[in-house]
């Protein structure tokens, strides 16, 4: 396989009119295929090797930082928590909160609904297979381009706000308690996205609601339920391509008992161990464009391995579609001018929708170019016969 990185190309706006209907090519369900036996990775799932998963670079002094933020209740710990937010922010963009109210029982329920999903027959999740005009539903793909390399994993996808959006209907009817423990937990999660977003505010010397004005009236909030099956040759591909989130925040759950989530940190990649009752929180592209690059967000991928399946539930804070975002007039002066050109999420989306996850290529194409040009980090020139077998494809 021959292979060029940092190759340069550019994308069109992806609006409704051009979106197809269908997929670019027949959807192979990622989980099917681990369950079938294989035992080669088919070719459309391979990476180039700049890409992979490649050794082990878990380094004790680079995991990211874990914060107790029941003190935010509490005037006398308020400040230091603040400042163990704001050090993370600037230093990380991730890092693991505990103690952040929700219940562990819940979590592990909403890990345990989830599963229970993937263990349906899948004729019961055909029901609710997704297409490239919305995500929401079941789906094994990111982005609409023939012939890209997909991810080694499975997806439910959903959205929670703003509620003239959410459609219950949608949500599946099995597992019994996905619709209950579902709407609980996103309960749960709206108040503390909205608590973790006064506080990133606050680090920053703005008002502690300015992300949420920024974000406008409505906020977008959606889920997305990752499914990551046990795969022949983990070294060859990835459960969920590098790249950081396009939204405003994420916040995550993970598996308690296996690892996957990995974060680029000072050119390395960390892995991330799971917190019992712990949370991930990262920050997203539309946080580093507000914060005119003071907080940046941060790449992020998720590997697989030859054992064990994984689940994990992210939670994407966003703006709404047709809000403007640029950097907060709070945060540009005379020796910090605007970084990024104001643009719609909705137009920044589009981008994603088009090419799926690559890196950090369009947050970092948007400094005052209205062009934008995408990055990708690794291109592949051509294939090798042998890699092309059979099957097919995938946050």
């Amino acid at each position: 396989m021959a292979v060029a990185c940092a190759s340069m190309t550019s994308h069109a706006i992806v609006t409704q009119a051009n979106v197809p209907l269908e997929w670019p090519e027949p959807i192979q369900r990622v989980q099917l295929l681990a369950e079938s036996g294989v035992s080669e990775l088919p070719a459309q799932y391979v990476r180039p090797e700049c890409e992979r998963a490649v050794g082990s670079e878990d380094l004790e002094e680079l995991q990211i930082p874990l914060i107790d933020i029941s003190g935010l209740d509490d005037e006398k710990q308020r400040k230091m928590v603040l400042a163990e937010i704001g050090h993370a922010c600037e230093e990380c963009g991730f890092f693991q909160v505990i103690n952040h109210g929700i219940p562990v029982s819940l979590l592990r329920k909403t890990i345990l609904v989830a599963r229970q999903f993937f263990d349906l027959p899948l004729e019961e999740k055909q029901a609710y297979a997704n297409n490239p005009l919305t995500y929401e539903g079941y789906g094994s793909r990111l982005g609409i381009e023939k012939g890209a390399i997909l991810d080694w994993g499975d997806y439910f996808f959903f959205h929670i706000l703003p509620t003239s959006i959410r459609d219950p209907s949608k949500w599946p009817t099995k597992p019994t308690f996905w619709r209950e423990t579902m709407d609980e937990y996103s309960q749960h999660l709206a108040k503390l996205g909205y608590k973790m977003l006064d506080a990133i505010s606050t680090t920053l010397e703005v008002s502690p609601d300015a992300f949420q004005e920024s974000f406008g009236d409505h906020i977008n909030l959606a889920f997305r339920v990752n499914f990551y099956p046990p795969c022949p040759q983990p070294d060859l591909t990835l459960g969920l391509a590098a790249h950081s989130d396009p939204g405003g925040l994420t916040i995550l759950l993970q598996d308690e008992h296996v690892s996957g989530l990995q974060v680029r940190r000072h050119g390395k990649w960390v892995p991330v161990k799971p917190t019992p009752g712990g949370l991930i929180v990262n920050l997203g592209d539309q946080i580093q464009i507000m914060s005119n690059g003071i907080y940046k967000s941060v790449e992020h991928r998720a590997v697989v391995n030859r054992d064990q399946d994984r689940v994990s539930i992210a939670a994407f804070f966003s703006p709404s579609n047709e809000k403007e975002v640029g950097p907060m007039k709070e945060l540009v002066s005379a020796s910090r001018p605007a970084r990024y050109t104001p643009m719609t999420f909705k137009e920044y989306r589009s981008f994603i929708r088009r090419s799926g996850t690559q890196g950090k290529h369009v947050v970092d194409s948007v400094t005052s170019n209205a062009n934008i040009k995408t990055r990708r980090q690794c291109s592949s020139l051509s294939r090798a016969p042998s890699l092309s077998l059979s099957l097919q494809q995938q946050s």
